[in-house]
């Protein structure tokens, strides 16, 4: 007996220990540069202009530098600062409810078969007859019922170093900010791709037009820690199967 629960207490503790990885930390978020959606975007860049539009617009005395009065001044190299603004309100309700029922009913009687019921009957205890032999009946029902609600509502703007650039033009951003009130310090972190087309003149961009976007907002310091549970008590909650 001691031998079984000692086995049994080994191979709970070997299936838990992948889940031991995650206790204290908070859940990683996946890696941007990977993907589909990078390897479509990691593509060649497209053609430059070249031809007599090229020349024209060599020649033009209108000056578009971006230190002109009416250059154009949003990010678009590798150092340039933008503006990511942040504004998620959604809210999302799910239910679902299912209801089953099922009954049958089965009868076999034999009342005649070349005269051996009636002597069969004979070696039967008083009271039995085989007239029905057989009667079955079964019955089942079943019903369930969930629902999911959520509701996410966050406003926030942070400002993001273009970090690289890729063959087609798109740009890899990168920003992160902290504040600390007094022993609480708030971290947000927001990475992603955006192309320069969706840069607004005021050199801002939504959260809604970053793809691949990563955004964290979260903290460390007293508050946190005293609202986190123990990693005892996290490893007693991985390990224990009840």
């Amino acid at each position: 007996m001691r031998s079984a629960v000692a086995a049994v207490t080994i191979l709970a503790l070997v299936a838990a220990c992948g889940r031991l990885d995650g206790i204290g930390q908070p859940p990683p978020l996946s890696d941007s540069a990977s993907g589909a959606e990078f390897g479509a975007m990691a593509t060649r860049a497209f053609p430059e202009v070249t031809g007599p539009q090229r020349r024209v617009d060599q020649s033009s005395l209108w000056a578009s530098g971006r230190a002109s009065l009416l250059g154009d001044r949003r990010a678009r190299m590798v150092g340039d600062i933008l503006t990511v603004v942040i504004q998620i309100n959604e809210s999302a309700q799910i239910s679902n409810q299912s209801d089953r029922s099922r009954s049958g009913s089965e009868e076999l009687a034999v009342p005649n078969l070349l005269g051996l019921p009636q002597r069969l009957e004979r070696l039967l205890p008083e009271g039995q007859t085989f007239d029905p032999a057989v009667d079955l009946n079964s019955s089942s029902s079943s019903r369930g019922s969930g629902s999911v609600r959520r509701n996410e509502q966050l406003t926030l703007r942070v400002a993001a170093t273009v970090t690289g650039t890729l063959p087609n033009g798109v740009l890899e951003i990168r920003g992160t900010q902290e504040v600390r009130v007094n022993f609480e310090l708030r971290e947000l972190l927001v990475t992603g791709f955006v192309r320069p087309e969706d840069i607004s003149r005021q050199n801002e961009v939504t959260y809604d037009k970053i793809a691949s976007a990563r955004i964290s907002y979260g903290g460390r310091g007293q508050i946190s820690e005293v609202q986190q549970p123990r990693y005892g008590q996290q490893a007693a909650e991985r390990l224990l199967p009840f």
